[in-house]
């Protein structure tokens, strides 16, 4: 046996003996060459012991000074260089302390740093290190990388760290490499494919979408994780199962007993519709039925009759007739009862228009005794010349300001005249300048299902004389019938493959018009599209439109006198009018196929008009100052509106409104 001395010690190994005697404690170890080391330190320095383990194993240790302390290993065997190394790697970790391979040698450093430090990492890099610090990436193929990391985190301590990466499925575990080693082979365990396959089951009884929906309930209602697909095949009547073995197998029993034979060789059944109408489905069902009833494929109960009937209250289908015919009809049943898509169709009608006018004519009126004879009275003038030709003849005196029965138009109407004596003279000059703009933009929207006509109308219910008659009596009466004028707009839309949509549009718009000379009635101004188009989900497409200009001028005057230069306008009468129109319908569809969809079309215009509500209720009611304007509820808020019913029954008095007590509806349902 020889005693292993530190190079570093030199003449100080007497002082380092009496330092152990004095403080009671020893450094020993006993080196053979056959046999190993024997180790024996008892509170040893730790930087004596690193002195010893790199001269025994000739491993280069680099020490952070934040790395201190005693150490105490006793070992009843000998052991090897390596085993004398991986020893104290073991004692290092009890103390807090880690150790780093770096190319000058091996770092020891506290074990907190060490995740943080340069660690190895890599698969082959990290393994055979013992109770080094390493860093590895384990793939994990069949289990979701997240999902083991709470179940692997009791095995990792609090200085090591344990990570889930879901992009590429890993887990990340930076700890010594034993332990890293050992959370692998658990991951390696625990990471198998549970599929197991898969079997189809053909059903002889029993519908496939009724056995595979209860199968699918049972499974939901026993464990949520649950790893066994069920999928019926209609066209085939069987069910195709996936999953592990041994639910399976549970499932293969559990469809076994649910295609057994009914009792009897027909057998009512009920089948209650999600989404299609009973009524509309019936005769589908009987013109199958009927056909398959010739055709021999009621072969179980042959000889009984098919009855097919629609319960409105429950929308529901009652079907009694061969066993086999049913299974065929039911089947056609889960294929026609779906959600069916609707379409959202957003109408943006756009017009701008622009009128001018400009009048200018005169009236010449003379009276000679008891005859009136009109010189100028053109058919532009707003007023007859009659009325001038009256007021010349009752004597209506300039200077009284009165001009008798003249029905004085639009624009600027100057009278003149001479009503002293036995002949009188009066003239009536009339100046009109008009300018009209106007700039329309209505947007009309409508949500329908596919295949369904929709209508919507905005506007008034406007009466409008057809006819006028007199009684015996004399009195007079009128004929009178409405018209909507307004906004109407109908559609039917047709969801075809690949999101396109046929759509089938009436679209109206009406308006009633400005005032029209000689007219015997209210003038509506029509604009109408009808017709079908083909167009992408969400598209916006132009129906149709309008650019009108029109220029159109009149003049009426007397011969030869009118066209005297200067003297020539007292006996003419000119108007000039000009009409620009420009008028486009445009017209945008969205499918909406699903709750999500619905409530994100529904979400804008609904905010949208709440901030209109809200900056009436922010300027406040004039005069009312206490009276706030209603405003919609948040769109939020609608999620939790209160019931129809009252379900809550008033336990404190015995008395109130009960669980079956009909209360009404809360005004604050969609009010704010």
């Amino acid at each position: 046996m020889r005693r292993l001395r530190w190079p570093t010690w030199g003449r100080q190994w007497p002082c380092v003996l009496l330092l152990g005697l004095v403080f009671g404690f020893g450094i020993q170890a006993h080196a053979n060459e056959d046999e190993g080391i024997t180790l024996n330190f008892q509170d040893a320095d730790l930087k004596e012991v690193v002195a010893l383990v790199s001269q025994e194993t000739g491993v280069n240790f680099i020490v952070d000074p934040r790395v201190r302390g005693d150490l105490t290993i006793v070992s009843q065997t000998p052991v090897d260089s390596d085993g004398l190394y991986q020893v104290f790697l073991s004692a290092l970790k009890i103390h807090g302390f880690a150790t780093v391979p770096t190319p000058e040698g091996v770092r020891i450093i506290p074990h907190a740093r060490a995740r943080q430090d340069s660690v190895p990492s890599g698969d082959e890099a990290t393994r055979g290190l013992g109770e080094q610090v390493v860093t590895r990436a384990i793939a994990v193929e069949h289990v979701q990388a997240n999902e083991m990391v709470p179940v692997l985190r009791p095995l990792v301590p609090q200085d090591g760290h344990l990570a889930a990466y879901a992009g590429s499925n890993t887990l990340i575990v930076s700890d010594t490499a034993a332990n890293v080693d050992r959370i692998e082979a658990i991951v390696d365990r625990v990471d198998r494919d549970t599929s197991g396959g898969f079997d189809v089951i053909h059903l002889e009884h029993a519908s496939a979408g009724e056995v595979a929906r209860m199968v699918q309930e049972l499974e939901e209602e026993e464990r949520a994780g649950r790893r066994l697909r069920v999928v019926p095949d209609e066209r085939a009547n069987a069910v195709m199962i996936s999953g592990d073995e041994h639910r399976r197998l549970t499932a293969r029993a559990l469809i076994s007993q649910l295609d057994s034979e009914m009792a009897g060789a027909g057998t009512a059944q009920v089948v209650y519709l999600r989404f299609a109408s009973a009524e509309q489905l019936v005769p589908v069902l009987e013109g199958i039925g009927e056909s398959l009833l010739d055709s021999g494929g009621g072969e179980e109960g042959a000889g009984q009759g098919l009855d097919i009937r629609a319960h409105e209250s429950t929308n529901a289908i009652v079907m009694n007739g061969p066993t086999d015919v049913l299974r065929s009809l039911r089947s056609v049943v889960d294929q026609l009862d779906i959600r069916r898509a609707q379409v959202l169709v957003e109408a943006v009608i756009a017009e701008v228009s622009q009128d001018r006018i400009e009048e200018l004519g005169v009236q010449w009126g003379v009276l000679s005794g008891d005859s009136g004879v009109g010189l100028v009275n053109f058919g532009g003038a707003a007023s007859g010349g009659g009325g001038l030709l009256d007021a010349i003849r009752t004597g209506a005196a300039v200077d009284s300001g009165e001009l008798g029965d003249i029905n004085l138009g639009d624009g600027a109407s100057i009278g003149a005249g001479d009503f002293s004596g036995s002949t009188k003279v009066g003239a009536l000059i009339r100046a009109l300048s008009g300018d009209s703009a106007s700039n329309i933009l209505s947007t009309p929207s409508l949500m329908t299902m596919d295949n369904e006509e929709a209508e919507i109308v905005v506007g008034q219910n406007v009466p409008f004389i057809t006819g006028r008659a007199i009684e015996d009596s004399g009195q007079a009466f009128s004929s009178i019938q409405r018209q909507d004028v307004g906004v109407q707009l109908r559609i039917r839309p047709q969801i075809n493959e690949g999101d396109t949509l046929k759509l089938d549009i009436e679209q109206e718009v009406s308006s009633i018009g400005g005032r029209v000379e000689d007219a015997a009635d209210l003038i509506t101004d029509m604009r109408s599209v009808r017709t079908s188009v083909m167009v992408e989900n969400g598209q916006l497409v132009v129906l149709g439109g309008l650019i009108d200009d029109q220029l159109r001028t009149r003049t009426q005057s007397v011969p030869l006198l009118g066209n005297l230069p200067g003297l020539g306008r007292l006996f003419r009468y000119d108007r000039s009018e000009s009409e620009k129109r420009n008028l486009m319908v445009f017209l945008r569809p969205v499918i909406i196929r699903n709750a999500e969809a619905q409530e994100r079309a529904t979400a804008d215009p609904y905010n949208r008009m709440r901030a209109i509500q809200q900056r009436f209720r922010d300027d406040g009611v004039p005069l009312l100052p206490d009276e706030l304007s209603p405003v919609l509820a948040e769109s939020e808020q609608l999620m939790s509106l209160p019931p129809a019913y009252d379900d809550r029954p008033d336990s404190s008095s015995g008395t109130g409104p009960g669980r079956d007590t009909l209360q009404p509806p809360s005004r604050r349902g969609f009010l704010d």
